[in-house]
């Protein structure tokens, strides 16, 4: 069996083209990803290809190259641009003698670096091993076979059965865990809506400026960082919006194409924040060529977790890398949609708080919360 390093700090990238949009912005999004992870990229291998290998993803020819290029350049590990099958994996990594990991468990992996409170820590485990979870059964041959040795025999339960018991097992008690979490929250979010209180959520996807923007509002000092995933923990402040109105503004974790199901799943109790907001403040990078599809994959992410119909105003970041001015668009009622603001610069904050305190008047004067007051 090969013995897998357990970190790698060089990495050759690969990223096949099977005709999907986007295909240039996905590689560039693995050189970054590869980057926040700590990771340097020496190289970049593609290629075009209609479907995948069912052995080795990648074609035999594609194969034979990465074989002679990490030996060339002393790779220590290959990260694809794709979610690979566990027989694929455990097949190139026979066949290049490296440690091969796939676009999920590269994501995974800086979760797990970023992760600081105990509930995120949490997450992220339980993420981990519901990703481990489907790689068992044709994972690595040392598994499948029975404890044996004087003090090492089991009653017929394969060292595979065990681990899935275990890791069952850890699974349960992060959940009731997350459960516990999930229920203090709940508890904080009904006092607030007793108090009358606005609640905000800042999305996007990863590296649009959400915590600069979320800092610049509510003078925190939140991480923030030019990184995907600088932030993955929920932080929330309370501020008063002019003329009074209490708010308050949460920022969260930013969302990627692609974004692993199970990242989705074990960061529920912290995307409530997201799922219970009044409005969602939600910041695209204008500045990135690709920021419209960025915007659907969030609200992709947005319909999963059921903040599909929340109202959400456009916030256009970082328009000091594109020489404008802060300014703002209205729908066809005349209340704000979009605005365009440099949270770095601190240009067009009081454009953000203006379409607060709107949706706030707005919400106040709704049927609902009429009927909330009698």
């Amino acid at each position: 069996m090969l013995e897998r390093p357990g970190n790698g700090h060089r990495a050759i990238l690969v990223g096949l083209d099977f005709g999907e949009a986007g295909h240039a912005e996905s590689v560039e999004e693995l050189r970054q990803l590869t980057s926040s992870a700590g990771v340097a990229g020496l190289a970049t291998v593609g290629g075009r290809r209609q479907r995948p290998d069912p052995a080795y993803f990648a074609g035999s020819g594609k194969v034979a190259e990465l074989e002679r290029m990490a030996a060339d350049l002393d790779a220590d590990v290959v990260i694809f641009n794709h979610d690979l099958a566990p027989a694929q994996q455990r097949n190139l990594e026979q066949r290049l003698k490296r440690r091969v990991i796939d676009r999920t468990s590269l994501i995974l992996d800086i979760f797990a670096q970023r992760a600081r409170s105990h509930e995120g820590k949490l997450q992220v485990e339980l993420a981990q091993l519901q990703h481990l979870s489907t790689r068992l059964k044709h994972g690595w041959t040392h598994l499948e076979r029975q404890k044996g040795g004087i003090g090492l025999r089991g009653p017929g339960e394969t060292q595979l059965e065990t681990d899935r018991r275990l890791i069952g097992n850890r699974m349960k008690l992060l959940r009731e865990k997350l459960a516990k979490l999930r229920a203090q929250r709940d508890v904080q979010r009904r006092a607030r809506r007793r108090a009358a209180v606005t609640n905000v959520s800042l999305v996007g996807y990863t590296n649009a400026g959400k915590s600069t923007l979320f800092n610049a509002l509510t003078q925190a000092s939140a991480y923030a960082a030019d990184q995907l995933f600088a932030t993955l923990d929920t932080t929330s402040r309370r501020v008063h919006i002019d003329g009074g109105i209490p708010v308050v503004l949460s920022d969260t974790v930013g969302f990627i194409r692609r974004l692993p199901h199970t990242l989705v799943a074990a960061f529920r109790a912290t995307l409530e924040e997201t799922v219970q907001a009044d409005l969602l403040l939600h910041v695209v990078d204008a500045s990135h060529p690709g920021h419209d599809q960025q915007a659907i994959e969030v609200n992709k992410v947005l319909q999963e977790i059921g903040a599909g119909a929340i109202p959400q105003v456009l916030v256009y970041n970082k328009i000091d890398r594109l020489g404008i001015e802060p300014e703002v668009g209205r729908n066809e009622c005349g209340n704000i949609s979009r605005i365009w603001v440099s949270a770095c610069e601190r240009k067009g904050l009081d454009l953000v708080r203006t379409a607060i305190r709107q949706h706030a008047r707005l919400a106040e004067n709704s049927p609902a919360a009429a009927a909330a007051a009698h």
